[in-house]
């Protein structure tokens, strides 16, 4: 097999059970590629790449004899570095925690790893999943491979990164207000928060436990759902976590999107916040694309951009500032500029404040609920522009703020972001589909229409 860095998750499992490809060829082959290519991307904070390859060699040895533990035998995965892996260092990108070693895996890495996914390494991350991109940090910020120019979304930008370089077919993220779905928008893969709950948290460093989700990233739709089968699941010790069905998320690929209702949230992207004219551009193929193979497309409305980013930020800042609290009083200097800045906002929300907050998004989850009772999903913008420098702090700055992701962060219904084609400079555009609580199956239904249709998942960074 050429190019064993471009195979899929899905790929690379089906070849490793069959005996056509070794974990161990795999695992060299990737090994080779990030030493060449992680010098001019920072993907990893600690590549434990020592580890993963006897992991591989344990893997050949099982496959040898006949033995599998799953569904990702063989696989690499990158974990972003605020999720522990028993014996490396979780340091959420930041002096703070420099020397913090996990005792354990967290519970989405033990499901990986139960079903025979190997870890490569941490990954790099905004501080504390909220300051960055930053350079005022022990570790350089991730940079995006369609060019390094170019930042690649946050906070899982590593993750991000990582997947669309091909270093590794999978990772792990998080998304409190949209930081698996940036990195997806910006870096041109398929990037999933759960519907909350679904994915336990256990193990993971929270930045706002109201908001706080985990999920999946990948470079195509199959394997997104697949690894939500594997991390999905109840967790009684997690008090966020969902007792609700799970599994079989892959069931409708196939089924297209004929007689589905999808409505698009086009006052997002064309009055809240008016996009960049490619992105708009790039949002009315999807829709015309999706239309012309049988869904029923039509306009919806929610509450606007604007309230939904004030809910977000009271209730984020005011929680993120009860967990560091105690470090800004005491450590203020050993936080990068921009994650001091942002967490220390949430010592000036009041306890009335919040429990406004509070109210306001319990109206915020009925209108969402009320429009998927009349949609199966909803269709948005993710970002509102591509990605900018990652030196132009001040282009990042504005631009980072102009999204559609924290609405779903407010309301816990299931959103995924994707490509939705490239922009003239050869930077990802996206597109973000929202579902029902629980419905993860339909989101990919849709999803998987697109891409099928575009073509996306065979779009690789030039340059890589």
């Amino acid at each position: 097999m050429s190019d064993l860095h471009w195979l899929t998750a899905t790929e690379a499992a089906r070849a490793i059970a069959a005996r056509k490809l070794s974990p161990v060829e795999l695992m060299s082959a990737l090994l080779e590629r990030i030493g060449r290519l992680d010098p001019k991307l920072n993907v990893f904070i600690r590549l434990d790449g020592e580890a993963a390859m006897e992991a591989a060699k344990a893997a050949e040895a099982e496959i040898a004899s006949g033995r599998s533990r799953g569904k990702l035998h063989g696989v690499p995965v990158g974990i972003k570095d605020i999720i522990d892996v028993a014996g490396l260092p979780t340091t959420c990108h930041s002096k703070i925690l420099v020397d913090n070693i996990a005792a354990a895996d967290a519970v989405c890495v033990s499901r990986l790893r139960g079903a025979g996914a190997i870890v490569l390494g941490k990954l790099s991350t905004h501080e504390f999943a909220i300051g960055g991109p930053s350079f005022d940090l022990p570790w350089p910020p991730a940079r995006n491979p369609w060019n390094p120019e170019h930042h690649p979304g946050g906070s899982s930008s590593g993750s991000g990164s990582g997947v669309a370089a091909g270093l590794f077919p999978m990772a792990l993220g998080s998304d409190t207000g949209g930081s698996i779905r940036n990195p997806a928008s910006a870096c041109g893969i398929v990037g999933l928060k759960p519907t909350y709950g679904l994915v336990s948290r256990r193990g993971v460093f929270p930045l706002s436990f109201t908001l706080d989700h985990v999920g999946p990233l990948t470079r195509n739709v199959t394997d997104n759902a697949l690894m939500l089968d594997i991390i999905a699941g109840h967790d009684p010790l997690d008090p966020g976590s969902a007792a609700a069905p799970a599994g079989h998320y892959a069931s409708g690929l196939e089924r297209g999107v004929r007689g589905l209702r999808i409505g698009f949230i086009r006052h997002f992207h064309e009055t809240d916040l008016v996009a960049d004219p490619e992105v708009s551009a790039g949002l009315e193929n999807v829709a015309r694309t999706l239309q012309a193979a049988g869904a029923e497309v039509r306009d919806v409305r929610l509450p606007i951009l604007g309230e939904f980013g004030a809910v977000n930020r009271v209730i984020l800042q005011s929680e993120a500032w009860a967990i560091h609290g105690p470090w800004l009083r005491e450590r203020p200097g050993d936080y990068g500029k921009l994650a001091r800045r942002r967490l220390l906002a949430g010592a000036f929300f009041s306890a009335g404040d919040y429990v406004q907050a509070a109210r306001r998004r319990l109206e915020m989850i009925a209108a969402v609920e009320d429009a998927l009772r009349e949609f199966d999903v909803l269709l948005c913008a993710s970002a509102m522009d591509p990605p900018s420098r990652i030196e132009d702090a001040a282009a990042t700055e504005r631009t980072y703020p102009r999204q559609a992701r924290t609405p779903f962060n407010v309301t816990g219904h299931p959103a995924l972001a994707m490509m939705a084609g490239l922009s003239r400079g050869g930077l990802p555009l996206s597109v973000q589909f929202v579902g029902r609580y629980f419905a993860e199956a339909t989101l990919f239904q849709v999803a998987g229409e697109w891409e099928r249709a575009a073509g996306i998942d065979q779009k690789h960074p030039p340059v890589m």
